[in-house]
């Protein structure tokens, strides 16, 4: 290996390292709220399914593109859930990918008459790679940027399995919960030294209002409230907001960032963004749409961040009226 190419693939791996310091974020964490907790899994009448796609700060060469696909179901008979998540993030040219598969299992106890705990355990199984030949090389640009590198410019790629636990409290009205993720604290260096990922710790609730009116609505409204602070490493953050809901339409609004109590460097507060939420449902398919408006330093250049998710519920339709009457759903739409 010519030393050109291993500077150039330190500069790329400690790139990705400080690229993967933090999980890929989601604006509509709880659109998959088996990514934020296992404990989630199941949570639904049934069997759901869910998508969402973020492309976080287009304006900017090197931003990220995250996707992320889940399924879980409740066993009754088990008082269980289980789920499987997959998550695909890659950075820039797409020469830094990263890709999850794992497996979550959560066990429901009812602790009195609608009031539940569920603790849960994920397995994962991770691939973090670089692809060498979507970048340009310097002997690239010496001769005009269109010709084949001279460098041996191969993929690279780790392998590891991650393990996640959490525990969710709640109530047909209200939901507390947390989780972390990473336990093990996996190597996912590709330079065959020490680079581990760091555990993420995520604190989450929320609560739903319904409004009352002097006649009784053709659609039940209500206005949910609810937040998602995480910390990994040296960086945390909160998501709070809220959003009203009227089926078959829902809008909200939520704010990350903690700018009061923690600053990063003098004159870098903990701001991130605004995010604008619009959501509607046809039948059991759901379909939200976030836009986070940048705040911090980097405000006017990134191109905030879109998101889009889909959520299908899949119940047996001669039983749903029953299964909706017994099964308390804790989580927001949103």
């Amino acid at each position: 290996m010519s030393g050109k190419r291993t500077k150039l693939l330190a500069l790329l791996v400690g790139s990705a390292a400080c690229a993967h310091a933090q999980d890929p974020q989601f604006t509509q964490f709880y659109a998959m709220p088996t990514y934020v907790s296992p404990a989630f899994a199941g949570t639904g009448l049934q069997s759901r399914f869910g998508l969402a796609w973020r492309d976080q700060w287009p304006s900017i060469p090197g931003a990220f593109v995250s996707y992320n696909a889940a399924w879980d179901h409740y066993m009754q008979n088990l008082n269980s859930g289980v789920g499987l998540l997959m998550t695909h993030d890659r950075a820039g040219t797409g020469a830094l990918r990263y890709t999850s598969v794992a497996a979550q299992y959560a066990y429901e106890i009812e602790l009195k008459r609608k009031v539940f705990i569920r603790p849960a355990m994920q397995f994962g199984f991770v691939n973090h790679a670089v692809d060498l030949s979507k970048l340009t090389f310097g002997d690239q640009l010496a001769r005009g940027g269109a010709v084949p590198t001279q460098e041996y410019a191969d993929g690279r790629s780790i392998r590891y399995g991650d393990i996640g636990a959490g525990i969710l409290f709640f109530t047909p009205k209200l939901w507390l919960g947390a989780s972390m993720h990473h336990l093990n604290e996996p190597n996912q260096s590709l330079l065959l030294n020490e680079s581990t990922v760091p555990r993420k710790f995520s604190l989450h609730g929320g609560y739903r209002i319904p409004i009352l009116g002097r006649v009784i609505k053709q659609h039940a409204e209500h206005v949910v409230l609810a937040f998602n602070y995480r910390a990994q490493g040296r960086y945390d953050q909160l998501d709070i907001g809220a959003y009203f809901e009227r089926e078959p339409f829902f809008a909200g609004l939520w704010y990350r960032g903690i700018p009061v109590f923690k600053a990063y460097a003098p004159g870098y507060g903990n701001t991130d963004a605004l995010a604008v939420l619009l959501g509607f449902m046809v039948k059991d398919l759901r379909v939200g749409y976030s836009y986070d408006l940048t705040l911090s330093r980097l405000a006017g250049r990134t191109g905030g961040a879109h998101e889009i998710t889909l959520g299908y519920e899949l119940a047996d339709r001669r039983r749903k009226k029953s299964i909706a009457k017994r099964r308390v759903v804790p989580c927001a739409k949103f």
